[in-house]
């Protein structure tokens, strides 16, 4: 489907939290304003597969944001990047990996890891950084976080959220990018749109037992000769670099000759820890 020049975008949030569901709405009316728009909610999803699939009923957009309710984006380009990336790519996210292996995005490690995310600990703000080559939109996907994932809405539609297999609210992101991976669509992560999530997921028996039905669906393409790392052992699972004070230093530091430069840095040190381990 070609996009009209000036596409129409729905935003899709699942959430409980009124005063979340609230604070997102008016981040998107903001970032928005300039395009035609809408914003769906749903506050009773039985999962987020669900409540997604629920919503694509109803959205009427050209391009559809399946939103996370914690999240805050500082971008006042934001539609304007989507709207000219989305023409070239199927899906977009903020983070992902090149290679999938396991149950989680990240479990590949380094140097299959894309993206830039903010995030907060401690009340403190952090920039996550993984490969931002090439700049400012990592291609060659095969999986994306669901912190906040973008897509056209033919795309969606054609994928779909698998409800029956992931009838709560773990992989339901994981399942649906890798899918829309081996369906031959082109995935994107970018990397230059300021974002911060207030949550780093929970990894608890209900996301393993989850993380197995996907093993168990998408056995035929994860590699089985491939070594997982335990959480401890593992490199490039996660560059944080520095405790920021304010988003307006988040902003200052989110620039492309910054994110390189740290990048650098980093993959200096995972290498040194592959050579490391590898003796």
């Amino acid at each position: 489907m070609n996009l009209p020049e000036t596409p129409f975008f729905s935003v899709i949030v699942c959430s409980i939290n009124a005063l979340r569901l609230t604070q997102i709405s008016e981040c998107y009316e903001t970032l928005l304003a300039d395009f035609p728009h809408e914003i769906i909610g749903i506050r009773n999803a039985r999962s987020l597969a669900e409540g997604y699939n629920r919503a694509l009923q109803r959205a009427r957009g050209d391009i559809v944001i399946f939103s996370h309710d914690d999240i805050l984006i500082l971008d006042a380009d934001f539609a304007r990047k989507i709207s000219a990336r989305i023409r070239e790519f199927d899906l977009l996210g903020f983070a992902g990996a090149s290679r999938v292996v396991a149950d989680k995005w990240w479990s590949a490690g380094f140097p299959w890891l894309s993206g830039v995310v903010g995030a907060v600990h401690e009340e403190k703000l952090y920039l996550n950084i993984w490969n931002p080559e090439p700049w400012p939109v990592v291609d060659n996907i095969q999986c994306i976080d669901g912190l906040c994932m973008i897509a056209r809405r033919e795309v969606a539609e054609e994928i779909g959220f698998d409800e029956v297999t992931f009838d709560d609210f773990h992989l339901y992101d994981l399942d649906f990018s890798f899918s829309a991976y081996r369906a031959g669509k082109k995935l994107g992560v970018c990397c230059d749109i300021p974002i911060i999530h207030a949550s780093t997921g929970s990894y608890d028996q209900k996301h393993a037992y989850y993380g197995q039905r996907f093993i168990e669906k998408h056995r035929d393409a994860i590699p089985t000769d491939v070594p997982i790392p335990e959480p401890e052992n593992a490199v490039g699972d996660g560059g944080i670099f520095a405790g920021l004070p304010d988003h307006l230093t988040l902003c200052a530091t989110w620039q492309e000759e910054s994110i390189r430069s740290k990048f650098a840095a980093y993959r200096q040190q995972c290498e040194k820890a592959l050579q490391t381990q590898a003796t």
